[in-house]
């Protein structure tokens, strides 16, 4: 990677205003890329190598010391390795080693998106869109584990895969998993096996209760800040 492209995603992780930048990121990457071009598995290895080289950064970063950052790179690299050794070899242990390294890498990626919205400073709306992004990795983790348990237990969801060439598992179980946080739910794909649905209902609570909780607690600090700053504003006039 040139240091243009590693200047660009250090100032995702290093400036406030690179939350925005996450937030467009990853919009376009699941209301456009994997619905559309879902389908080509080199563009879909292309995507997933910048977001380890995105969460990379963010490890470098956000890291206190030298230490730490190579303990959370760790991380990520096996996710990359067992990613690769699943494609050519699927064994059970490989094949939960993948997924376990996959939700671990998500969650990582979350607590660091976490670190830089409470980071010590006041609410701005930029923290706010930091939270939604949280928001928007949470549905694509639950997309990932849906699709893993799809594959794994024989009949765990009914689903209909609408015949278009873009068509793909990852992009039916992210819309999966969005209308399933959002609490939407149209029936097109619903759970059967106990474990699925159990899975459903984590994430519906998850998706009720993260935007009333957290996103409308820094709404409300954001919106006490900008009141705080008219007063202090209009008592120096």
């Amino acid at each position: 990677m040139n240091k243009k492209k590693y200047r660009f995603l250090n100032h995702l992780w290093s400036k406030e205003s690179g939350l925005s930048g996450m937030f467009v990121l990853l919009f376009i990457m699941h209301f456009v890329l994997i619905p559309i071009f879902g389908s080509y598995s080199f563009f879909m290895v292309i995507i997933n190598l910048f977001w380890m080289l995105f969460l990379v950064a963010g490890i470098i970063s956000l890291s206190k010391s030298r230490k730490q950052t190579v303990s959370f790179i760790i991380i990520p690299f096996f996710f990359v390795l067992f990613n690769w050794i699943t494609v050519f070899q699927r064994t059970p242990f490989l094949l939960f080693a993948d997924i376990f390294f996959t939700i671990a890498t998500f969650v990582l990626l979350i607590v660091l998106v976490l670190k830089k919205v409470f980071e010590p400073g006041p609410i701005t709306e930029y923290r706010v869109i930091g939270s939604i992004v949280v928001y928007m990795i949470l549905a694509n983790l639950w997309s990932v584990i849906y699709q893993f348990v799809y594959e794994h237990i024989p009949g765990a969801f009914q689903i209909t895969l609408p015949a278009f060439e873009s068509n793909t598992l990852q992009a039916n179980f992210l819309y999966f998993s969005y209308i399933t946080i959002t609490t939407t739910g149209y029936g097109d794909i619903f759970p059967l096996h106990p474990v699925a649905r159990s899975l459903v209902q984590v994430e519906a609570i998850i998706g009720v209760l993260y935007p009333v909780i957290l996103i409308g607690r820094l709404v409300s600090d954001a919106n006490e800040n900008t009141s705080k700053k008219r007063k202090i504003n209009n008592n120096d006039i």
